[in-house]
């Protein structure tokens, strides 16, 4: 069995659209300089507020990056 050793990096991602879309929006632009990605977890979730309604959501997520 192999053993598997990762780096945690913790990044912010928003949308207008909900919270898993801000999620989706974080991953796909880490992934533009981030290789290897393998798992995240949302550590913290946040809105906007604007004109006494929601603007945007935001969530950090720790993405889970092996290493070689």
């Amino acid at each position: 069995m192999s053993e598997h050793v990762y780096k945690q990096v913790e990044i912010t991602g928003s949308s207008p659209d909900g919270i898993e879309a801000a999620v989706q929006n974080a991953i796909a632009k880490a992934s533009e300089s981030l290789h290897g990605m393998r798992w995240f977890e949302v550590t913290e979730t946040r809105g906007h507020i604007e004109n006494e309604r929601i603007a945007h959501w935001q969530v950090t997520v720790k993405v889970g990056i092996s290493l070689d």
